[in-house]
């Protein structure tokens, strides 16, 4: 009785909710190769997420919920459904998406340096014995990012295949120097020293990880196979020191966007990037 009235009493959360579930189911099917059949030049799959997708948007404009809550909000709710659909693999994402998708990768370079450079000023602060062994963790930071920024910024001005596989190539590298890091920088004993160092490179993991889904949103399953082989240090590894509550806190600080949905795409993002083999 307390789900039918929930679902009564909160209509439009309750059909946003739906709604997110279907992009998200579709995202995941079509990952995996289901697509339920053609229509038209597209799959069956493309094209529930697709109205799915529409309908979100048309959701975020209800008059109806317009006198509870600002402009503001209802813009900021709306990005957050559209990155949302942004993140999830379909084959409907071509042309002018993958434009998209490269602004949005460049758009993360400013955070991803300025995580970096956190990085970089963090061995001064921990103890002593401690700095040498974090100093060692994050080496290469500084040329990955730049490698990294600058292949990103490539991908904007020329978004062809083969620029694309330079910035795959690139991420999954840079994924597994942050992964090796994390590793490092859990041996440190002192406790205080190891939450810091922590904190610090997760930001650095965050970031990069974010950049992994947009770049996998605008590659295929041969392509994405390939970036799985090169990730020898899996997710699953790392996962005991990441927190997921400081990851939301980032997407939705870049994003301007409602706590709640950003903690919906980390999730989203670890699950799809455990499917495809990281």
């Amino acid at each position: 009785m307390n789900l039918i009235s929930n679902i009564w009493n909160h209509p439009t959360t309750s059909a946003a909710g739906v709604l997110i579930a279907t992009v998200t189911v579709a995202g995941a099917l079509s990952q995996q190769g289901v697509n339920l059949g053609r229509m038209g030049s597209g799959t069956v799959v493309s094209l529930i997420s697709a109205i799915a997708t529409a309908l979100l948007g048309l959701l975020a404009r209800d008059p109806s919920v317009s006198t509870r809550q600002s402009p503001s909000g209802q813009q900021a709710r709306l990005g957050a459904w559209a990155l949302v659909a942004l993140l999830i693999p379909l084959p409907l994402m071509q042309g002018c998406t993958a434009s998209t998708v490269a602004q949005d990768i460049v758009n993360w370079t400013p955070a991803l340096q300025s995580a970096v450079a956190t990085v970089d000023s963090t061995a001064a602060i921990l103890a002593p014995p401690d700095a040498p062994i974090f100093a060692a963790a994050t080496f290469g930071f500084d040329a990955a990012s730049n490698l990294l920024v600058a292949q990103a910024k490539a991908y904007l001005a020329n978004p062809s295949a083969g620029v694309l596989a330079q910035l795959q190539a690139q991420i999954v590298a840079f994924q597994q120097q942050v992964n090796a890091s994390l590793l490092q920088a859990a041996r440190i004993t002192n406790s205080a020293s190891q939450q810091h160092a922590l904190t610090v490179i997760q930001g650095v993991a965050t970031i990069v990880s974010a950049i992994l889904s947009l770049i996998q949103s605008v590659s295929g399953k041969t392509q994405l196979a390939l970036m799985a082989s090169g990730s020898h240090i899996k997710l699953a590894a790392v996962e005991p020191y990441l927190n997921p509550s400081r990851a939301a806190q980032i997407i939705a600080a870049h994003y301007n966007e409602p706590l709640v949905i950003a903690r919906s795409q980390v999730a989203l993002a670890r699950q799809m990037q455990i499917s495809a083999g990281f």
